[in-house]
């Protein structure tokens, strides 16, 4: 079911989009024939989101607790409208809307997604994501480019090491951002119950900060049980309250099988070229969501 829309994302958004990268790499000052580039770049990020919302809705629609599965009523036509307004809003307000862009895009799926008859709410607000995305992105980004640009003054010609201190600053920005950012997500409603994370900021950011150290100098090959690690981590922080009764969920992590069956996964998609992709990720999905529980407190 994936593998179509699979590759109709690789023809119309990877194809498109890796050709109009190529071509930007040549364009001459004054060049303004080129100028077309940047209205067909807007067309092809909007029908990478339309392909979203069929890999989104047939991921929510194959997920199930116990004999039941989740049903999504979202509209196609209502998540293009939802796109197209955020986008514009967006872009005219230089992306300040962007937060509120981002909210309307989660509350679509969420809003649409029902158990038993009950449906799901989302409870995120854009204002609260503004001021992560102010204080985690936009200020540390400025602040970095403002010092790179001095320190490409002072030296011209830029050295490794510069280069080096410059990427291991965006990796720690990006700490924090992902820490709230997923924060925000996790919070929705469901019938008289509120699941969110019950976490720290400063052990969270410890956590993905140790796991990504060990993924920079292990090259990559601890990737993958870096990522089970974070997500039993916050899935054991995750919790479904009510003034009548709180439910915890957890992950039963076998971290030698998990970490080798992800990385078999990988290796698959990777001799393929890509076309094993959606097996990888169903089965994968499959795996993890399937040791994932949920328990009354």
């Amino acid at each position: 079911k994936l593998l179509l829309i699979w590759l109709a994302f690789l023809a119309f958004f990877m194809v498109p989009y890796v050709v109009v990268i190529m071509k930007m790499q040549n364009i001459q000052p004054g060049d303004t024939s080129a100028l077309w580039m940047f209205p067909f770049i807007l067309v092809i990020i909007v029908f990478a989101f339309a392909i979203t919302f069929f890999i989104i809705k047939l991921v929510i629609k194959n997920i199930a607790l116990g004999d039941h599965s989740i049903e999504f009523h979202g509209s196609f036509g209502k998540f293009i409208g939802t796109v197209l307004l955020g986008y514009f809003l967006s872009i005219i307000t230089l992306g300040i809307y962007m937060a509120w862009f981002m909210r309307d895009i989660n509350r679509f799926f969420v809003n649409n997604s029902s158990y038993k008859s009950n449906a799901f709410t989302f409870r995120g607000k854009g204002g609260q994501l503004f001021v992560i995305l102010l204080l985690t992105i936009f200020i540390p980004i400025i602040i970095l480019s403002v010092f790179m640009a001095q320190a490409m003054v002072d030296q011209p010609n830029a050295n490794p090491t510069m280069i080096m201190i410059q990427q291991v600053i965006t990796w720690i920005i990006m700490i924090p951002y992902m820490y709230l950012v997923y924060k925000w997500m996790v919070n929705i409603d469901y019938k008289n119950y509120n699941i969110s994370w019950e976490t720290e900021f400063w052990s969270s950011c410890g956590k993905i900060a140790v796991e990504m150290i060990l993924s920079i100098i292990t090259f990559g090959i601890y990737l993958p049980l870096a990522w089970l690690r974070v997500y039993t981590y916050f899935a054991e922080r995750t919790v479904a309250y009510s003034e009548e009764k709180e439910y915890g969920f957890g992950y039963d992590l076998d971290q030698l099988n998990d970490f080798l069956f992800l990385w078999g996964q990988i290796l698959l998609t990777i001799v393929t070229l890509g076309i094993y992709y959606p097996w990888a990720i169903c089965k994968s999905g499959s795996r993890i969501l399937g040791k994932t529980y949920m328990i009354a407190k």
